[in-house]
């Protein structure tokens, strides 16, 4: 029972965080860092979000693999066919949400995109099943250099908001997917994140059977 509960945990925080980093997108304000890049590029050469964001991931993990080397363990090979998985929940969301443009609904989707994404993320990594690649790189490199996960997360938060700044730049002149809504991405997520272990992480790690 308890490893089903696992699983479903799982499953709910990846369609959860799906669904935040979606309504990030509609909300026109700016993405999550970790996905700006994915986004300007599909946006720039109208390119598949959900195959674009695939391809990220993937070069994600290979990354991860150069950080990790003999530490590298044939199970993180998992995060190829969960990127997969997500990816295509980002194409579903993408075409099952309309587009807004009104002021009020795209606070709205802002507020609920970073709530959402804090939340499901807070829920996958309780389960301390696969992580998702972006979550996977950040530890491995904080791992390597002895660091805290959480700056090594701000400083890999702040490069890929560079980059996608210097994309935009370069391609159209303009930035592309990142504005004031990726700053509040920034803050917020995290928040979000302590919000969710403060009320529930106790109860999900005693449901999922991982409480000490």
């Amino acid at each position: 029972m308890k490893k089903t509960a696992r699983i479903l945990f799982y499953l709910i925080g990846m369609i959860i965080l799906s669904l935040g980093i979606v309504l990030n997108t509609k909300s026109s304000f700016g993405v999550t860092p970790i996905i700006s890049i994915a986004y300007s590029l599909s946006v720039i050469h109208s390119w598949n979000f959900g195959n674009t964001s695939f391809v990220m991931y993937c070069v994600l993990a290979a990354v991860e693999y150069g950080f990790k080397g003999k530490n590298f363990r044939l199970y993180d090979l998992l995060q190829i066919p969960l990127s997969i998985v997500v990816t295509r929940f980002f194409n579903l969301f993408g075409a099952l949400l309309p587009d807004v443009t009104a002021l009020p609904a795209r606070i709205a989707c802002l507020i609920l995109g970073i709530a959402l994404t804090g939340i499901g993320a807070a829920m996958n990594v309780n389960t301390r099943l696969v992580p998702n690649p972006g979550d996977g790189i950040v530890q491995a490199i904080a791992d390597r250099l002895g660091k805290r996960m959480g700056n090594v997360k701000n400083v890999f938060d702040i490069l890929c908001v560079a980059l996608t700044l210097l994309i935009g730049l370069l391609t159209t002149g303009r930035p592309v997917g990142i504005g004031i809504g990726t700053v509040a991405a920034m803050i917020g997520v995290g928040r979000f994140i302590y919000l969710y272990n403060s009320l529930f992480k106790d109860a999900q790690l005693g449901l999922t059977g991982l409480k000490a």
